[in-house]
């Protein structure tokens, strides 16, 4: 079972360590994190994680995986990487993503008619990139499979490994790996959060991404175009 992550600058590291954490426990799974080069690659968490393959040396994969992160929007206007999306999925069983990972496999043009979800403060995009909006945690749609926002992967890789290796083996997963969640907050969605909380966050948007809807709307016009 080849299970391939797309690994970018700046990415979430949780979007991507936490369903490989549950995957990779898939009967004779082997991981790769796929990178444009060999070299580190930072993420939003202030260490890198180092590719073990690049687009020109990773394998066919069983299971395609797109975390997500601040650094999606580079991922999205990156040729290659929208390239390597795309001949990676024609061979894929399973075109995945976590968090606005779904926002590069849309902008690579693989979400078109798939009904989808990710992060909740993207979550109106997905309709720009032709995919149809879904506000739940994991989504299916055939071969297509999205979780929401950063720890949602976790609920991901847990539904996918069902799946894939029926829902005893999962339950062995979620065993294995004490996933018992009971927060300490409920604050965990827009719905239930204060609205202070909620304006700390837009404040850190826009701190750290305040060109994001520009560029999104950028790479749903590039997809348009090329379509």
């Amino acid at each position: 079972m080849q299970i391939s992550f797309l690994l970018f600058p700046h990415v979430t590291q949780l979007d991507l360590t936490g369903p490989a954490q549950v995957l990779s426990r898939l009967p004779d799974a082997k991981v790769e994190l796929v990178g444009k080069t060999s070299d580190a690659v930072p993420t939003d968490a202030g260490f890198p994680l180092l590719p073990t393959a690049t687009f020109d040396t990773a394998g066919t994969p069983d299971i395609l995986c797109v975390p997500g992160g601040f650094g999606v929007t580079g991922a999205m206007e990156d040729e290659a990487t929208l390239a390597w999306l795309r001949h990676t999925a024609e061979q894929a069983q399973w075109i995945t993503s976590v968090c606005t990972g779904a926002l590069v496999l849309g902008a690579a043009g693989l979400l078109r008619g798939y009904r989808a979800t990710t992060h909740w403060a993207s979550h109106e995009w997905l309709a720009a990139f032709g995919a149809i909006p879904v506000k739940e945690r994991v989504v299916f749609d055939r071969n297509r499979v999205t979780g929401g926002g950063v720890t949602a992967g976790i609920d991901f890789g847990l539904a996918l490994a069902a799946r894939i290796a029926g829902e005893d083996h999962a339950r062995f997963i979620q065993l294995s790996l004490e996933y018992d969640p009971a927060p300490p907050f409920d604050a965990g969605s827009p719905d239930k959060a204060s609205s202070a909380t909620l304006e700390r966050y837009q404040k850190l948007v826009a701190r750290f991404a305040s060109d994001r809807a520009a560029r999104y709307q950028a790479a749903a016009d590039r997809l348009q175009r090329r379509e």
